[in-house]
């Protein structure tokens, strides 16, 4: 088995942060029991993470940790403990977010995680609330689609959005509000004139 760059520097910011076993054992554990698992570690990350940019640098931080606690102890059991760490990492990655990708939300119970444990009936309503968010965005004309996802979801800023739509800020200004007012008319079933302000 040949080491990848990922495991050589997983080993060399493990030996960085002084853990307590050997180097070599842990390194010789990781080489054989961790390093075969890359494959099915790099699927289910692609799977549970929605920026694919994002994949290479998942696995070098999932890698590190596995190797720092196989410095204090080898854990007896390297694919559970490589996935176990891969989904925390995950699920700290999601909470670190400010504004947490629609798709990320979705795929919570995927990913196992318990958070605040709501009760069966909250997660439920929770996901339908969210799936029903995604159906009225998803039905809304494209350009009010993009600009209110952009803007309100990705948390753009109205001259980025223009820029990437190559409109112009007041265009942004005026897709985002009447995107907004449809996307009530859709979930709340009222309809609402954009033009009339309360």
């Amino acid at each position: 088995m040949t080491e990848t760059p990922e495991a050589n520097r997983a080993a060399a910011n493990a030996e960085r942060q002084g853990a307590h076993m050997s180097a070599p054992e842990a390194l010789a554990w990781f080489l054989r029991e961790v390093l075969p698992l890359e494959a099915m570690l790099m699927r289910y990350l692609r799977q549970n993470w929605r920026d694919q940019s994002d994949i290479e640098d998942l696995v070098q931080e999932v890698y590190v940790r596995v190797f720092e606690a196989a410095r204090k102890e080898i854990p007896e059991k390297a694919k559970p403990f490589l996935f176990t760490t891969a989904r925390n990492l995950l699920i700290n990655r999601v909470r670190d977010r400010r504004v947490v990708p629609m798709e990320a939300a979705l795929d919570l119970d995927a990913l196992g995680i318990a958070i605040d444990t709501p009760s069966p009936d909250q997660g439920l309503m929770a996901r339908d609330e969210l799936r029903r968010l995604r159906e009225a965005i998803d039905s809304l004309p494209p350009r009010f689609r993009d600009v209110v996802v952009m803007r309100r979801i990705e948390d753009l800023s109205r001259a980025e959005v223009a820029q990437r739509l190559g409109i112009s800020e007041t265009t942004v200004s005026d897709y985002l509000t009447k995107g907004m007012y449809l996307l009530a008319d859709v979930i709340y079933g009222e309809t609402v004139n954009p033009r009339r302000r309360p």
